[in-house]
C-alpha cells in the first residue's frame, strides 16, 4: 500500500500536475509529472484518476489498489517534492499487473526523459 505521506489529495494539486506537467501514455495508463519549482526534500506525491469508463466501482477499486501497488516499488526513481498524476484507460480494467506494471515503466521512463 501506498503510504498516505505520498498521496496527492488536492483538487488543484491534480489540477496543476494534469495541465502543466510533461506527458506520457502507454496502452493502459497516462502519466503526468510535475517537477518541483526548485530543489526539494519533500516526498514525492503521486495521485491517481480511474474513471467511470473503466468499469465498475469493484474494477475501479481494483485497478487502483493494483497501481497503488506498482507505484510503491517505483517511488525511488522519482524526484523529491515531484507530483505525478497516474490515469487509467479503459483498457486497463482487463490489463494483467504485469501488462500494468510494463505499462508504468514505459511511461514513467517517458516522463523522467529530460528531453
Amino acid at each position: 500500500m501506498l503510504s498516505t505521506a505520498h498521496r496527492l489529495r488536492d483538487a488543484e494539486d491534480f489540477r496543476t500536475t494534469t495541465r502543466h506537467g510533461k506527458r506520457a501514455s502507454s496502452r493502459t495508463l497516462v502519466a503526468h509529472l510535475r517537477l518541483p519549482e526548485g530543489a526539494s526534500a519533500d516526498e514525492p506525491l503521486v495521485g491517481f484518476v480511474v474513471g467511470r469508463n473503466v468499469g465498475s466501482a469493484v474494477v475501479r477499486n481494483a485497478v487502483k489498489r493494483r497501481l497503488r501497488h506498482l507505484v510503491r516499488g517505483r517511488l525511488m526513481l522519482l524526484p523529491a517534492g515531484s507530483a505525478l498524476v497516474v490515469r487509467a484507460k479503459p483498457n486497463a480494467a482487463g490489463a494483467t499487473s504485469a501488462d500494468l506494471g510494463a505499462g508504468l515503466d514505459d511511461v514513467l521512463s517517458r516522463v523522467l526523459d529530460p528531453r
